[in-house]
């Protein structure tokens, strides 16, 4: 043998030995029994003797350690399963919660979604053929391209680049909503006369059928409608449409500020039993209008689908190009708009100024939609809060607290304002004080929107949150207008 390999072969040490060295199998006996390694033949004994006395010990030892990992393992994947159904439940939890709140408007946030559709979306969305929420991994469809669509999608990159500039969609947006909402504003008080006194005689200020019941009960069936069921379609359109029908129109035909205001006027005159009755039958009526109409909606969505002309139908690239077909007359439609816009104002100022003096009715309606608009922008504002809660952390999700601030403020506002009506009590302040009420605070307000959450809250998993939310926002108004209006008026 080479010197340094027998050098290397002098410093390994034998198995016996190494054994030897653990702490474990150490004991006297074993080591007495066995020869000295100091020859091939004695390390080969002493292999062979070493072998025999660990057998018996190897198995039991390693049958222990096998249990003990085995259930280790067991114990350790346990845990991470019921982990991990935690997290999945709470993310679960804060997805549903996030989607009631914002079931009925988001505001100014829905323009920024539209410009990011090639973004993934992990919000929970109601389909309209089931009302149940469902969640969207993406919110793109993945289309399989071929030669033939390469072109296609080549256009499509190229007309999104003609989008309006994000400050005139802004303004385009704002616009849809002043005009639509001044709309709202006198269908309002349309359905006030054909259902008050004068005509139906159905709603009255002393009852429980407060004269804004009418508008409140067809808002919230429209809302079904073009809110719940075919909003999506709608905005495959135009989703300026669908800002304005909903937030602008549906939002301003309803009102919570005056229903609220005839149930403080109920409690001063010492109605306490009409007042809350007012408050639940009014509930009541305008939950199972937006169910009346989902259902109704659903079923006309049947009916589209069994004629073959569901809007649905479309592909995904056809209804790109409409809509980038449609970009380039958006101006056009602006331009309508403003027009229209001007000639609602005009014809408001016109007849304020003719009327004010005589404090007429006709003088407090268009002064109202005068100033009706500000307050749909004000509303369409607030909603971004709706599904972002309390804090960094997001408390309290499953609130819409844009809304509830919206019909809060707005309450409590009119609550004021009548009471400076009732301490002034001049016709020149009657016609201000109504306009603004009906005008600016009943556009603030709104009762489709607080439907659409009610029905969203009420069909998820918790639906006590529905009653919660419902409690939360008419005793906090009402108690703020008993502080605004019952104990000053009590007063005088």
């Amino acid at each position: 043998m080479h010197p340094s390999l027998q050098n290397r072969h002098n410093y390994l040490p034998s198995s016996a030995q190494i054994i030897f060295s653990l702490p474990s199998y150490h004991n006297t006996s074993l080591s007495s029994s066995l020869p000295s390694p100091s020859t091939p033949l004695n390390f080969a004994r002493s292999t062979s003797a070493l072998h025999a006395h660990l057998t018996p010990l190897l198995p039991s030892s390693y049958e222990g350690l096998m249990e003990h990992m085995n259930s280790w393992s067991s114990s350790v994947s346990r845990h991470s399963s019921t982990l991990s159904r935690r997290i999945s439940h709470h993310i679960d939890d804060d997805a549903e919660s996030e989607s009631v709140s914002e079931a009925g408007d988001i505001g100014d946030r829905a323009l920024h979604s539209t410009r990011q559709s090639s973004s993934f979306d992990l919000s929970f969305e109601r389909t309209p053929e089931t009302g149940l929420i469902v969640s969207n991994v993406a919110s793109v469809q993945v289309i399989p391209v071929s030669a033939n669509e390469k072109m296609g999608s080549q256009d499509i990159e190229n007309e999104s680049d003609k989008e309006l500039p994000k400050i005139l969609d802004y303004v385009s947006c704002l616009i849809h909503l002043a005009v639509f909402g001044i709309l709202g504003v006198l269908t309002r008080y349309l359905l006030q006369n054909l259902f008050g006194p004068k005509v139906a005689g159905l709603t009255n200020d002393k009852t429980i059928l407060y004269p804004d019941l009418p508008s409140n009960m067809v808002g919230s069936f429209l809302m079904g409608w073009f809110g719940v069921v075919f909003k999506g379609d709608i905005s495959n359109v135009s989703e300026h449409l669908a800002i304005a029908l909903t937030t602008g129109y549906l939002g301003s035909l309803t009102t919570f500020s005056g229903w609220n205001q005839k149930m403080l006027e109920l409690s001063v005159s010492g109605h306490w039993l009409f007042c809350v009755l007012g408050f639940l039958i009014g509930l009541f009526l305008i939950a199972f209008s937006i169910i009346f109409g989902i259902e109704t909606a659903k079923g006309f969505r049947w009916l589209l689908s069994k004629l073959k002309m569901s809007p649905g139908c479309v592909t995904c690239i056809s209804k790109v190009k409409w809509k980038a077909e449609r970009r380039k007359h958006q101006l056009a439609v602006i331009v309508v708009l403003l027009m229209i816009l001007g000639l609602l104002l005009g014809a408001s100022i016109a007849v304020v100024v003719a009327e004010f003096k005589h404090g007429s009715n006709a003088a407090q309606l268009w002064f109202a939609c005068m100033v009706g608009p500000p307050g749909v922008w004000i509303r369409w504002l607030l909603a971004r809060l709706n599904g972002r809660g309390i804090g960094r952390e997001g408390l309290f999700k499953w609130i819409p607290f844009g809304t509830l601030i919206a019909n809060g403020s707005a309450a409590c506002v009119m609550a004021a304002l009548a009471t400076v009506k009732k301490a002034v009590n001049t016709k020149d302040c009657d016609t201000v004080v109504a306009g603004i009420q009906f005008g600016l605070l009943g556009c603030l307000s709104t009762v489709s929107t607080f439907a659409a959450e009610f029905n969203a809250m009420r069909e998820s998993k918790h639906p006590w949150r529905a009653y919660a939310y419902a409690m939360i926002t008419i005793c906090v108004s009402f108690c703020f207008g008993i502080l605004l209006y019952c104990i000053p008026v009590w007063r005088m």
